[in-house]
């Protein structure tokens, strides 16, 4: 039982630890983790690893599906289990504990999911959410692009209405898409109005990533992973019926996306103090006062953000949805990977130059420096979570804009005479 948990909630924790003691063991350590995989030296070998790893945490979710433990704190009325957002963290930390995850599936599960349950029509939750809960399929997100990335309203993939069709045509290019090559379905942002300021003509759409005319290129990243990719869309046919919110309403909706995003990567990642006290110990150094200091402002970052996902846990009880709080906690994960893994690489000393399987633990600690800074770009950059902390929580002045109310039409016109940038 966890100190701060109520008589309730400690009862539901011993209930999930039995579960888990009896369906986790053939499930565990087969979702990876990390965004490298091990004897990956090629694209095509890195895809392998990661439909082995997506296949694994499809029969995972399936389990609990089965089980009665998927959606816990999905309304029952989109096939969840209504229960409460406690109730998934505490579910989240045992199973964390019993090394099984659903990692690949989590853009669905806990940014797709959530946002088609406040925004999607009746069908669009009838087609998706079921399959989401029952683990059939994996999305990504189209959002960022070459010209658009911590500026995301500056997207300039266009989307243009063929009447007669009762279809969009989408023409762009989109970048850093996390897991596009396993990917079945896609969340994509899309400008459908020129005629007005950048926030108010995007749309939000739901594609199928098989769809014709979508090209997936991997990006090898400085880790020697291939996670991220470029995706570039040639006039590939979207439904109407597949718009989520209103048409050139998407930024309102993306909204809702985004602060689940932020939520989901703060919440991540467990405890690091203690795994970096045990490399201490093996390596003969628990007792350095200089290592012991390290820990500790790692075991500082764990605690604060215990307690600040125990306080989102609790907002979410009472009906409040993430907010700018969530940029507080993803600034911190990020930083508390980076000091973690320094950490660990002074505590390994001169065997902390090695990779791969010569390195300390297989090189878990270096990947893990390398992968961190991954988490500092995604989700909206270290300077959008600041500047989204400054303005909706500290209340301080928001930073001018000069481009915030001109129309887009405009902004590219500007661009091509070679004036100013939005």
């Amino acid at each position: 039982m966890d100190a701060t948990d109520t008589p309730e909630l400690a009862a539901f924790r011993a209930e999930a630890r039995a579960w888990l003691a009896q369906h986790a063991p053939a499930h565990a350590g087969k979702v990876r983790h990390r965004l490298h995989f091990e004897h990956a030296d090629t694209a095509e070998e890195y895809e392998k690893a990661e439909l082995a790893s997506v296949e694994a945490a499809k029969a995972w979710q399936a389990a609990l599906h089965a089980g009665g433990w998927a959606g816990i704190s999905w309304p029952a009325a989109f096939g969840g289990r209504g229960g409460t957002p406690a109730q998934e963290a505490v579910f989240a930390e045992e199973s964390d504990l019993a090394d099984v995850s659903t990692g690949p599936l989590l853009i669905g599960l806990k940014m797709v999911g959530p946002t088609l349950m406040r925004h999607g029509t009746a069908s669009q939750c009838a087609a998706h959410l079921g399959p989401l809960l029952r683990g059939e399929r994996v999305w990504c997100q189209l959002y960022s692009e070459p010209e658009a990335g911590s500026d995301l309203a500056a997207l300039r993939t266009r989307a243009v209405l063929d009447e007669a069709a009762g279809e969009w045509v989408v023409t762009g290019q989109k970048v850093w898409t996390s897991s596009a090559r396993v990917a079945d379905w896609a969340i994509l942002l899309a400008r459908t109005n020129t005629d007005v300021p950048k926030h108010q003509g995007i749309t939000y759409f739901l594609v199928d990533m098989r769809s014709p005319g979508i090209e997936v290129r991997p990006l090898r990243q400085m880790n020697g992973s291939y996670h991220f990719n470029e995706v570039f869309l040639d006039a590939v046919r979207v439904p109407a019926a597949q718009v989520v919110g209103e048409v050139d309403g998407g930024w309102k909706v993306v909204h809702t996306t985004l602060a689940a995003e932020r939520a989901m990567i703060g919440g991540g990642g467990g405890e690091k103090a203690r795994a970096l006290l045990a490399l201490a110990q093996a390596h003969g150094r628990a007792d350095d006062p200089l290592v012991r200091q390290r820990v500790a402002e790692v075991f500082t970052l764990d605690e604060i953000l215990r307690f600040l996902g125990l306080k989102m846990r609790a907002a979410i009880a009472r009906g409040v949805p993430p907010g700018p709080e969530g940029s507080i906690m993803k600034l911190l994960v990020a930083r508390r990977a980076h000091e973690a893994a320094l950490a660990a690489l002074e505590i390994e000393g001169e065997s902390a130059l090695l990779a791969g399987a010569d390195a300390p633990d297989g090189g878990a600690w270096q990947q893990q420096l390398l992968s961190a800074q991954g988490l500092r770009i995604g989700g909206g950059t270290d300077f959008i979570q600041l500047n989204a902390i400054a303005e909706r929580i500290l209340g301080l002045p928001r930073r001018r804009q000069p481009d915030r109310d001109v129309p887009f039409r405009e902004l590219t016109a500007r661009r091509r005479r070679g004036g100013d940038r939005p």
